[in-house]
C-alpha cells in the first residue's frame, strides 16, 4: 500500500511538471548579449570595464515591442559608472568589454532588471528587457 502511495505521489509531481504553462518556458532565464555592429580591433583602443565612465546611447522595449525609454529622442546621451550598481545588473554585465562605436542588442531577464515589482507605470513586474545600446565614449578612472 505504501508503495502505491509512492507511485501517486511521483505521477501527481510529474503532471505538475508537465503542465507548466508556456509563459514559463518562454521567460529568459540568463542575460543575452547580441553584437548589432563590432569595432575592427586594430581602432578599438581600450574596451569597458568595471569603474569605467560610460556615456551610452539605448532603447529599451518589452517583449512585446513596447518602447518604455530612449535616450535618442532626447539626444541625450546616458551617462554612469559600470559596476557601480547605478544601473541594472544586465546592464553592468551586459556592458562589460565594449568598444567605443560598439552595438549590442541586450535581452535582460527579469531577476537583472526590474525584477517582480518592475517599475511603474512602463515597466511591469517580470518584465523581460530589451535593449539597443551602442557606447559613445569611455572615461577610465585613472584617466579623469
Amino acid at each position: 500500500m505504501r508503495s502505491n502511495g509512492v507511485c501517486i505521489v511521483v505521477i501527481f509531481m510529474g503532471l505538475i511538471c508537465l503542465s507548466r504553462s508556456d509563459d514559463d518556458e518562454k521567460k529568459v532565464k540568463k542575460l543575452q548579449i547580441g553584437i548589432k555592429k563590432r569595432v575592427d580591433p586594430e581602432q578599438c583602443k581600450m574596451k569597458s570595464r568595471k569603474g569605467d565612465v560610460l556615456s551610452m546611447h539605448y532603447t529599451g522595449k518589452l517583449e512585446d515591442g513596447t518602447e518604455f525609454d530612449s535616450s535618442l529622442k532626447r539626444n541625450d546621451p546616458f551617462v554612469f559608472t559600470l559596476g557601480s550598481g547605478q544601473v541594472i545588473k544586465g546592464w553592468d554585465q551586459g556592458l562589460l568589454n565594449m568598444c567605443v562605436g560598439e552595438k549590442r542588442k541586450l535581452v535582460i531577464p527579469s531577476d537583472m532588471g526590474y525584477g517582480d515589482r518592475g517599475s511603474p507605470p512602463k515597466i511591469p513586474g517580470g518584465a523581460t528587457l530589451i535593449f539597443d545600446v551602442e557606447l559613445l565614449n569611455i572615461e577610465r578612472k585613472d584617466e579623469l
